[in-house]
């Protein structure tokens, strides 16, 4: 008797064991062996420093006439495998393009009405290969020009009124088995009319 429920407890264990190993979220999502991670994301403040924000500038009127430009960010990302100790190793088929990004903008209040209370979302593309056991630095557009042309940040032009949001960074790609792999940063933006 004693044998049969030494034998049983074992089993359990193993079973439980074997379950414990098969609750990974993050695997969930992916059919990848590559974990991506967004390092940092960073912008400019007004004077043109890096900063893990960004202060853009509605309108610049330097040159005596109304000019937008685009802002950009700067992103670090690293690949690694999702098993830490992958049993056959890792190859060329665990590195990871991205190829893709989507930005979306809120308000911290909960008043997110596009193109009322914050710019649109927009899609970019990227041809990002980011190595496994490596790392990428890339910069990518995280506000348009013609955001800048429409409510509410063209409204921002003659006021002293700074717009805080949160620019929501999703990367898309895959890695080289073709496996979908994505990840998500934020980065908080100060929208104003600054001194130029």
């Amino acid at each position: 008797m004693k044998t049969i429920k030494h034998i049983l407890l074992s089993g359990l264990a193993v079973a439980a064991a074997f379950g414990l190993m098969a609750c990974n979220p993050i695997e969930d999502d992916s059919q990848s062996t590559s974990l991506l991670t967004i390092i940092g994301i960073e912008g400019s403040d007004a004077d043109g420093n890096v900063v893990n924000y960004l202060q853009s500038d509605v309108v610049d009127m330097s040159s005596g006439s109304a000019v937008v430009t685009a802002d950009a960010a700067s992103a670090a990302v690293t690949n690694r495998p999702l098993s830490p100790d992958p049993i056959s190793g890792t190859s060329q088929y665990y590195d990871v393009l991205l190829t893709r990004y989507v930005v979306t903008f809120s308000l911290p209040n909960g008043a997110n009405a596009k193109g009322t209370d914050v710019p649109y979302s927009f899609e970019g593309n990227l041809s990002v290969l980011v190595p496994i056991n490596g790392d990428a630095d890339f910069s990518f557009v995280i506000v348009r020009e013609v955001a800048k042309l429409e409510p509410p940040l063209f409204q921002l032009r003659g006021a002293l009124d700074v717009l805080q949001t949160t620019a929501k960074v999703q990367f898309f790609g895959h890695d080289l088995a073709n496996h979908k792999v994505s990840a998500t940063g934020y980065l908080t933006v100060y929208f104003a009319n600054y001194a130029d």
